[in-house]
């Protein structure tokens, strides 16, 4: 418990601190993203993945805090999807392998003794389709590391009532290593996350419920799944519809996630994140709720109809490229007319 505490405070005080460091060499290394006009560095995931695994494995290296069987592995596989992203950002790689290498590396760490092989391929599939959603997460200030660090409150919950004692310590430090991170990512954020600190999220937290609820059955799993990974696996539903439905590339980025279309509602940049971190609490209260038996399987539904109902509510709030788009036409048409 005393380790715990400890070990959550210095990955908070060290992330935040590293994070604060590499800033400029990530100005001047060019290693930026554009948002709001503005140029974005995004060494943030660099300090959270370096922190997390050096706290982690401190713990593990002095027997204080063995991390368990497996968990190891885990960290290995999500530092090496880290590796890869930070390599994206600074080259750009195309997304398709992004997803392989997130796939390769889901294969390497789910615990097939316990799932089977059914269930150990569509852990594979919730780990990449998880990963995936939370990099498409880090599209507004302070957003993917707000839901990140409920979301690691929530599964370390999960496992702390599985007597996973290492893996619960792990999630604590993650989630603390990332509240540092935040420290520099709220609204107007100084540093982001990047491909290396949002795949490193996603990878984590999903691999981490598939170890938690290994041994459950198949249809209780998805239940609590899908609570815990409401808001990421919404914001991916309402872009891939949006993109579907307009007939635009499903990788090709654009101002079409949640924060992007609540802001369109009038809700100011740190406005719509507190909505969806309030959102994220909620869904993984129940999932939480459920996994430890204090409710039945039926509450999910109200998760799932509200993740739902706020999909089809927010696809018909207008995007911002679409009225570029329509402007630029009648433009174009009052010239010729005028012409």
């Amino acid at each position: 418990m005393l380790y715990g505490i400890a070990a959550a405070t210095a990955a908070l005080l060290l992330a935040a601190l590293l994070a604060a460091l590499l800033r400029v060499p990530a100005l001047r290394a060019g290693i930026v993203d554009r948002r709001l006009h503005r140029r974005l560095p995004l060494l943030g995931g660099l300090a959270v993945v370096v922190v997390t695994c050096l706290v982690a494995g401190v713990g593990q290296w002095t027997g204080v805090a063995p991390l368990g069987e497996g968990v190891c592995e885990l960290v290995v596989a999500a530092a090496s999807v880290a590796a890869l992203g930070l390599v994206a950002d600074v080259w750009r790689l195309r997304p398709r392998v992004l997803v392989a290498a997130t796939a390769v590396a889901a294969l390497c760490v789910v615990p097939y003794e316990e799932t089977g092989v059914l269930g150990g391929m569509l852990g594979v599939a919730w780990i990449v389709a998880a990963s995936l959603a939370f990099k498409g997460l880090d599209h507004a200030d302070g957003l993917a590391g707000t839901v990140g660090v409920v979301t690691a409150f929530g599964v370390g919950a999960c496992a702390a009532a599985e007597i996973m004692d290492g893996l619960a310590v792990l999630l604590s430090v993650f989630a603390a290593a990332l509240t540092g991170f935040l420290m520099h990512n709220w609204h107007p954020a100084r540093i982001g996350l990047g491909n290396c600190g949002s795949l490193f999220t996603g990878f984590l937290l999903s691999s981490s419920l598939v170890f938690t609820r290994a041994g459950y059955d198949l249809g209780s799993s998805a239940a609590v799944m899908c609570c815990l990974g409401a808001v990421a696996l919404a914001d991916a539903l309402l872009v891939v519809l949006a993109r579907v439905l307009a007939r635009r590339p499903l990788l090709r980025r654009g101002p079409d996630h949640l924060a992007h279309r609540l802001r369109r509602l009038g809700l100011t940049p740190p406005g719509s994140v507190v909505l969806l971190g309030a959102s994220s609490f909620s869904a993984v209260l129940v999932g939480v709720l459920v996994h430890t038996g204090w409710t039945g399987e039926g509450a999910v539904l109200w998760v799932a109809g509200g993740a739902l109902l706020v999909v089809v509510v927010l696809l018909g709030i207008p995007v911002q490229s679409s009225q570029r788009t329509v402007s630029t036409q009648v433009s174009s048409q009052l010239r010729v007319r005028n012409g």
